[in-house]
C-alpha cells in the first residue's frame, strides 16, 4: 500500500493555481469535522460534569444510602418522626463492613421560625459527633461550625443563606424557633454559620444542630434517632442494589422493628430521572454531530473524484485496480479527517481549560443546582469518543469511494 500513501499524500498536499475546486470542500469537510468533534466532546463533558457534581452535592446533604423506620416514611421518608432503636453492636457491625465507608446518626424535627418581620417553616437536623462535614465546610460562606456532641445542647445552628435573607438574619443573631405539639415549645438558637450548597430542597428548610437538642425536642431516649445515613465505600463504581443487598442481613440481626434501608437514587429519583434524560440528550447530538461531519465530508470526496477522472482513468490505464484506487482516495480522506479532530480537539480542550479556570458559562443555581457550566475530563471516555468519531467517518465514506469503479478509463482520459 506504499504507492497508494505516497499518492494520497501528494493529492492532499498538491498546490495548483488552477482547478480549486476541490479546495474548499476539503476545508469545509475539515471544519465540519472539526466542529462536530468538539461539540461531541464538549457536550459529553458537561453531561458528566452534570452527573458527577449533582451527585456529589446530593450524596454530600445526605448520603448514599439512608436507613429509616419504616413506619411513617412514606415517599418522604427523610422527614418522618418515627424513631429507629440503634445499638452500639449495630454501629460497631456496620462500621466493620468492607462496603461501608463511613455512617452518622441524625434526626429530624419541623418547627418554624418567627422573627419581627416574617416566619418561615424549616426542619432541624441534628447529627452526630461522627458526622463527616467535608461537603457542608467546602459550601461554609460566613462563621465556622460549633463542636457539637451527643450529650450537651449547643444552642447553635448553621443556616442557609436563601434562609437567612429570607428572614433578614445575620451571623450570631439569636432566633426563636417554635415547635407544634401538644403545646408549643420555643427554643433560642444562636447563628454560628451560613451556608450555600445550591440545593434549593435543602437550603430552603434545613437547619443543622447538634443531636442532642434535637432528640431532646423530640422526645426521644439517649439511643434513638431518625435514621443513618451510609456512605459507600465507592460510590460511582459500586452498584447501590448490589451493596444493599449485601448489607441487609447484618441489619436485620440487630434491629427488631421494621425498617427501611433506601438509595440516594429512590429518595431523590426526580433528581436522578432529569440526569438520565441528559444521557439521551447526548447520544442525539452525538448522532447528529455525526452524521453532519460524515456527509459533509462525502460530498468532499466525491468532488475530489470527480476532479481527479483523469488521473483515475489513467491509473486503471496503467494496471491498478478499483480497490487500489479507492484505498488513495480513502488514505487521502483520512488525512482531512485527522486534521479536523486535531482542530477539534484542540477547541475542546481550550473550552475545557477556560471553563475550568474562569466559570465564563454560569447558570442559574435554582434551576440547574450548579452555578457554572461542570466540566468533567477522563481519557477513557475522551479517547472512545475520538475513536468512535474517527471509525465512523471513515465507514461512512467507503460507500462513496465505489464511483470509481464507474469510471472508465478510455472515457476518462478524455475527459477535460
Amino acid at each position: 500500500m506504499k504507492w497508494q500513501y505516497l499518492l494520497a499524500k501528494r493529492i492532499y498536499k498538491r498546490k495548483e493555481e488552477k482547478k480549486e475546486i476541490s479546495k474548499p470542500a476539503i476545508r469545509i469537510a475539515m471544519i465540519g469535522i472539526a466542529i462536530g468533534l468538539a461539540v461531541m466532546l464538549v457536550s459529553v463533558s458537561i453531561v458528566l460534569g452534570f452527573k458527577h457534581q449533582v451527585r456529589d452535592k446530593i450524596v454530600g446533604l445526605g448520603s448514599d444510602m439512608t436507613l429509616t423506620n419504616l413506619q411513617g416514611s412514606g415517599g418522604e421518608h427523610l422527614y418522618q418522626t418515627e424513631p429507629l432503636t440503634i445499638s452500639p453492636a449495630l454501629m460497631a457491625t456496620l462500621q466493620q463492613l468492607p462496603e461501608i465507608a463511613h455512617i452518622q446518626r441524625y434526626v429530624h424535627k419541623s418547627g418554624m421560625i418567627m422573627t419581627s418581620e416574617a416566619f418561615q417553616g424549616f426542619m432541624l437536623k441534628g447529627v452526630a459527633q461522627e458526622y463527616d462535614w467535608t461537603f457542608l465546610k467546602a459550601h461554609l460562606l460566613e462563621g465556622e461550625i460549633p463542636l457539637y456532641t451527643d450529650s450537651v445542647a449547643s444552642n447553635k445552628v448553621l443556616i442557609s443563606r436563601s434562609l437567612s435573607d429570607k428572614l433578614h438574619l445575620s451571623l450570631g443573631d439569636k432566633i426563636d424557633t417554635y415547635y407544634i405539639e401538644e403545646r408549643v415549645r420555643i427554643r433560642r438558637l444562636e447563628i454560628a454559620g451560613i451556608y450555600q450548597t445550591a440545593m434549593p430542597a435543602f437550603d430552603d428548610f434545613f437547619l443543622i444542630t447538634d443531636l442532642y437538642t434535637a432528640t431532646r425536642l423530640q422526645n426521644w431516649e439517649a439511643h434513638q434517632v431518625g435514621g443513618i445515613e451510609i456512605a459507600c465505600t465507592a460510590p460511582l463504581n459500586t452498584d447501590l442494589d448490589a451493596v444493599r443487598e449485601a448489607i441487609l442481613p447484618h441489619i436485620s440481626q440487630h434491629l427488631s422493628t421494621p425498617f427501611l434501608l433506601s438509595t440516594v437514587e429512590e429518595t431523590y429519583p426526580q433528581i436522578f430521572a432529569w440526569l438520565s434524560v441528559l444521557d439521551t440528550n447526548v447520544w442525539v447530538i452525538l448522532v447528529l454531530m455525526i452524521a453532519v461531519s460524515g456527509f459533509t465530508m462525502i460530498s468532499g470526496l466525491l468532488i475530489i473524484i470527480l476532479e481527479h477522472t483523469q488521473m483515475i482513468g489513467l491509473l486503471k490505464a496503467l494496471g491498478a485496480n478499483n480497490r487500489s484506487i479507492r484505498q488513495v482516495f480513502l488514505i487521502m480522506s483520512v488525512f482531512v479527517i485527522g486534521r479536523g479532530m486535531l482542530i477539534g480537539n484542540a477547541i475542546a480542550l481550550i473550552f475545557f481549560f477556560v471553563q475550568s479556570q474562569w466559570k465564563i458559562f454560569s447558570l442559574d443555581p435554582t434551576i440547574y443546582y450548579l452555578e457554572a457550566v461542570p466540566i468533567s475530563f477522563g481519557w477513557g471516555w475522551y479517547l472512545l469518543v475520538n475513536i468512535l468519531a474517527f471509525c465512523t467517518s471513515v465507514l461512512m465514506l467507503i460507500a462513496p469511494s465505489y464511483l470509481i469503479s464507474r469510471i472508465h478509463p478510455a472515457r476518462s482520459i478524455r475527459f477535460e
